[in-house]
């Protein structure tokens, strides 16, 4: 299902034209463990960022990612741009329900900050146009992906899941079954984006 984006990307305040070619590509099973070590060092950056060095286990665990992409209706997907992989995502959708689920997503650490992520949401928005809402969550230290999902994707915190307000799935843990730092306390995202034929 490879998919190519042109996406206009907002700096400032003003639009500019900024032209960046994302291919979604679907991942073979061969490729999987290779994708979750790229997306786990990815994850390790921010959390060492806020923690310090963390010895409990790649982050997400290898269970809860096994889960994430193995579930039914789990897509895989590289994020290619220029040739190279320098990203990818794990989605759900629920046709019925016209609803998407992020479910997972990563850029490479040289891809942030030049507009990788946005042209990959946008890659993303386009591959799936019956999704009239799409739900995402991210930690409470991630600055990064909460300016990221609000200020350039147009998501909505919609929920703040802490001490006060767990959510009705379990937290995540390490490979020990050690909640990880920051694992137990996070936001939900939704974005509306109403009915769009293809």
């Amino acid at each position: 299902m490879p998919v190519t984006s042109i996406s206009r990307i907002v700096t400032k305040g003003e639009w500019m034209e900024h032209i960046r070619e994302i291919r979604l590509v679907e991942a073979e099973p061969s490729e999987i463990p290779e994708f979750s070590r790229r997306l786990q060092e990815s994850f390790m950056i921010a959390v060492e960022r806020e923690f310090g060095p963390w010895n409990g286990g790649p982050i997400p665990s290898d269970y809860d990612l096994e889960v994430t992409i193995g579930a039914p209706d789990a897509v895989t997907l590289h994020i290619v741009s220029d040739g190279q992989r320098v990203g990818g995502a794990v989605v759900r959708v629920d046709r019925d329900a016209r609803r998407g689920f992020l479910d997972l997503l990563f850029i490479s650490p040289g891809g942030h900050g030049k507009g990788v992520g946005t042209a990959a949401w946008a890659a993303i928005e386009e591959a799936y146009p019956e999704v009239e809402v799409w739900e995402t969550v991210t930690p409470y230290f991630e600055r990064r992906n909460i300016n990221f999902y609000i200020n350039k994707c147009g998501f909505h915190a919609v929920e703040f899941f802490n001490e006060h307000h767990r959510p009705e799935e379990t937290l995540p843990v390490d490979d020990h079954g050690t909640v990880i730092p920051g694992g137990d306390s996070f936001f939900r995202f939704e974005k509306r984006v109403g009915c769009r034929k293809r």
